[in-house]
């Protein structure tokens, strides 16, 4: 996909000036990393406040006469319950138990049901919402708004002086706020592990905003490089890489989206299966590890300490905040505990690799305000 037919965020312009490297993204023309490079603004936004563009993702509105009872026709999460200025963490499913995406769904207010998707899947996903619940919800794409997120453990302070109210929010609260001098939708979460906000505002108003914020002394631009090194630190899986439509919500350590009332009910696609898994029967998990040597990249295979393979790295690199590899990966249950040592097949060379909690660095979430 040529540069000319590569769709371009309303922050492009701000991306070029600045001097990233863009690339193709899911479509888009992104910046995977600005001059002072993927270590250095990784280990920023660890420290300090770091500024993504992520307008590239698919906003919409869920509209009807009940869109959250609808909603959980194609998610195993408990939206009926979910109380006004709140967000839920969820995966679409199909109908056997896979994941087709993950996604955030909240009630910054009344007006139905704002949904978050990833970019690369977002036409399918809406068709996926669209074929499966028509008559129901009407889907109202937000392709008028930018998204950006605002991560790191000054964020909160940085945001407050612009943004007042979005400094009650907690992790995982949601509001429709005035912010910047225009309607905002405001979570506080993100793709870091880190303490932050995700920031919906009009496609207009986006390089001012963005401008506005980066003339703050703590705030630096962040691309999709760090991006990614900071979500495999976090231990976040990435839609395409450690979740796909073979990967069920159990498999993928994705338990919690699952509530309890829908396992009772077992009243959401692939039931049967994702049942069966919670009661053991489960072929294959997704475990953190610690890697000797060389980064073990995607596709890497996994071995037993006998070097028989058993499983497949699916997001690995440099973890600029640990001073070592990492990895996330599949292998059988019997070998997922903590301390199982294993061995990563990197350039056709066996390397040790330990099975290690995730997250790899502690979350720092602001659960109370």
């Amino acid at each position: 996909m040529s540069d000319e037919t590569l769709k371009q965020t309303p922050l492009y312009a701000a991306h070029v000036e600045a001097g990233a490297r863009m690339v193709p993204f899911a479509g888009y023309a992104m910046p995977v990393q600005y001059k002072d490079g993927v270590l250095k603004e990784h280990l920023w936004t660890r420290e300090n406040a770091g500024l993504f563009d992520v307008s590239h993702m698919g906003q919409a509105r869920l509209r009807g006469v009940s869109p959250l009872s609808a909603f959980e026709e194609v998610t195993p999460g408990d939206f009926i319950g979910l109380k006004p200025g709140k967000q839920r963490y969820s995966v679409l499913l199909n109908k056997k138990g896979g994941v087709i995406d993950d996604l955030m769904a909240g009630r910054p207010d009344d007006d139905g049901l704002f949904v978050v998707v990833n970019g690369a899947c977002k036409e399918n996903d809406f068709k996926v919402i669209d074929d499966e619940l028509a008559g129901q919800v009407r889907i109202d794409r937000l392709e008028d708004r930018a998204l950006m997120a605002l991560q790191g453990p000054k964020a909160a302070e940085v945001l407050a002086i612009h943004a007042p109210d979005a400094a009650k929010l907690a992790f995982m609260e949601t509001a429709a706020i005035t912010a910047f001098g225009v309607e905002a939708i405001v979570s506080r979460s993100g793709y870091t592990g880190e303490d932050g906000y995700e920031i919906s505002v009009p496609g207009e108003a986006a390089l001012r905003i963005w401008n506005t914020l980066l003339a703050d002394e703590r705030v630096r631009p962040i691309g999709l490089g760090a991006r990614d090194s900071l979500r495999l630190e976090a231990g976040l899986p990435l839609y395409g890489h450690d979740l796909d439509e073979t990967v069920s919500p159990i498999e993928a350590g994705l338990g919690f989206a699952v509530s309890k009332k829908r396992r009772d009910a077992r009243d959401f696609p692939g039931a049967s299966r994702i049942a069966a898994e919670l009661a053991g029967e489960v072929a294959r998990k997704a475990v953190g590890l610690k890697v000797e040597g060389a980064p073990a990249r995607e596709g890497a295979e996994i071995a037993d300490a006998d070097g028989n393979v058993v499983g497949v790295v699916t997001s690995g690199g440099f973890a600029p905040s640990l001073g070592y590899p990492i990895a996330l990966g599949f292998v059988p249950p019997a070998l997922a505990a903590a301390g199982t040592a294993l061995k990563v097949i990197v350039r056709g060379k066996p390397q040790s690799a330990q099975v290690v909690a995730t997250p790899f660095v502690p979350h720092r979430y602001v659960r109370k305000v």
